[in-house]
């Protein structure tokens, strides 16, 4: 992908293209970037369940021209039933990553989609039904969809520890195979699942029948979740962090649970070192120690914002970027590691023909989540649980009704002159250090949206079956010369190759004032970006 898509109608870059094309079909109808966006979700947690599913959690972003953005929190908070004495006494000494244990928060995102579509019905006039905007996913669940290569891989990456996990190996194996890239692929109990959406509404899916289908399924394989969990759950509506960098841009990102705060805290930390030049020394130098910084306050402070005793804008003021700007050395890596997450999500942005943005973000977590599939109800549920630890007075430690701390992170950006950008990843940890990448590349150094998603990136830290948890990965499209100088400046490099999964998924959408709406959708995926 070299070049950047652009129209007048609408507009949506997803990491599937059977989801942007979903996105497309809706505006066409008349339907606005919300609606566009449910289906587009819809869709994908059918055709890409190693990333995302209904079983997990999302956040939102949403821009409408003359009002401030709009954040939505779609996730899940830990059963009453899950404590620490709960896991200690089966014999965990950390949280596990698979298995009905795993399966111990509430699933939020279907709750994220009503939440956002109140808004379109209620400001924005939308009135498409749910019938409509699920119509895409009900079809592909219920009649098929070719295996993406990214599928195929992680689940033959993922099989050997899923496959005795309840309800994987009947959800995602063919013939006991990991079905080949091109395979048809098939989930009739979730498209069932996606037809009592449409005709129940999405509350069914916490307070109706499928909620007591989920909790029946919860119960027999051993899951600590409860109906009683799912009929607490509501989504909330926050306002986004936001802090301003040079040129009086206005940044925006989603609030904790999330790591909103980290990506905010990169950008900002990198304006006031001032790179001059895209992918040289100073650029990704800045990025890299930013994040170390960043990183460190996330993991010291971000949790549940309930149990927070720091309130997150306390890092975004100016006298505290600047004392920690200045703590960052301009020519040396500083010391790392830090305790570092993989994560699996998906990341799309759309636009509408009125200028109404959604910057969008939608995970199981790890690869397949808990690897837990509901038999009645076909729903891959995810393992954000993982996101806790059962040390005692840790900020994420497990507690009853608490939400673990976030990786997801939707972006978005208000330019002077009246442009507005909607931009994220996936990627876990990686996603605001590409965010920060695509950022500097578009906005400080003038590269196109497209070449600023597609040029070489790179990642601090871990990645699956990683021995080296905590060196500097980057893809071997950068110049030698560079290399070398981040090795002399003590950073530990490992170069992958051209265009890598690890690096994200990543997805931007710019909104000119004239109108002009241009997209950009990442090669590493297997996305586009569709436009009218």
């Amino acid at each position: 992908m070299l070049h950047t898509a652009s129209a007048l109608r609408g507009l949506i870059a997803a990491p599937h293209h059977l989801a942007a094309q979903s996105g497309l079909a809706v505006l066409r109808d008349g339907g606005n970037a919300i609606e566009a966006m449910v289906a587009a979700a819809a869709t994908i947690a059918v055709v890409y369940p190693h990333m995302n599913s209904l079983g997990g959690d999302g956040f939102w972003l949403i821009h409408e021209p003359g009002r401030p953005p709009v954040s939505i929190d779609g996730s899940g908070a830990a059963a009453r039933q899950a404590d620490p004495a709960l896991y200690r006494g089966k014999g965990f000494s950390a949280m596990p990553l698979h298995g009905p244990l795993a399966a111990c928060t509430v699933a939020g995102t279907v709750s994220g989609w009503q939440s956002a579509l109140e808004i379109s019905s209620g400001r924005w006039g939308g009135t498409l039904p749910l019938d409509r905007l699920l119509e895409d996913a009900i079809h592909y669940a219920r009649h098929g969809f070719p295996v993406a290569s990214a599928l195929h891989q992680m689940a033959r990456r993922q099989r050997p520890v899923l496959e005795a996990v309840p309800g994987f190996r009947d959800f995602m194996l063919i013939g006991g195979s990991v079905p080949a890239e091109g395979a048809i692929l098939r989930t009739p109990a979730l498209a069932t699942t996606l037809e009592l959406l449409a005709r129940n509404g999405l509350d069914d899916f916490y307070r109706g029948e499928i909620a007591r289908r989920i909790a029946a399924d919860l119960a027999r394989c051993g899951s600590p979740l409860k109906a009683e969990d799912l009929a607490r759950h509501r989504p909330v509506r926050r306002r986004p962090l936001a802090t301003q960098v040079d040129g009086g841009i206005s940044l925006f990102n989603a609030p904790p649970p999330t790591q909103g705060l980290t990506a905010l805290m990169i950008l900002a930390l990198v304006d006031r070192l001032n790179p001059t030049e895209a992918e040289g020394f100073d650029h990704v130098h800045a990025i890299v120690e930013a994040t170390k910084v960043a990183l460190k306050v996330r993991n010291a402070h971000i949790t549940d914002p309930l149990s927070m005793e720091v309130h997150p804008t306390t890092y975004l003021h100016d006298s505290v970027l600047d004392r920690l700007a200045d703590g960052i050395d301009r020519h040396r890596a500083a010391p790392w590691p830090a305790r570092l997450g993989d994560g699996d999500t998906v990341y799309l942005c759309a636009a509408d023909g009125e200028g109404r943005m959604v910057s969008f973000i939608q995970s199981v977590y790890h690869g397949f989540g808990s690897g837990v599939v509901l038999p009645e109800t076909g729903i891959l549920w995810h393992n954000r649980g993982a996101g806790f630890t059962l040390e005692q007075n840790h900020p994420n430690c497990l507690k009853p009704g608490r939400k673990p701390m976030h990786t997801l992170a939707p972006a978005m950006a208000k330019f002077r002159d009246g442009r507005v950008m909607a931009f994220g990843t996936m990627g876990g940890d990686g996603q605001p250090q590409t965010q920060a990448a695509l950022f500097t590349r578009y906005a400080r150094f003038g590269q196109s949206l497209q070449q600023a998603v597609s040029a070489p990136r790179w990642v601090l830290g871990k990645s699956y079956g990683d021995s080296k948890p905590h060196d500097l990965k980057l893809e071997n499209r950068f110049s030698p010369a560079l290399y070398a100088a981040l090795e002399r400046a003590g950073h530990e490099n490992t170069v992958l190759g051209a265009f890598e999964d690890i690096m994200g998924h990543a997805a931007a959408v710019v909104r000119h004032p004239d109108g002009l709406l241009e997209g950009a959708a990442d090669p590493r995926s297997n996305g586009v970006v569709a436009a009218f």
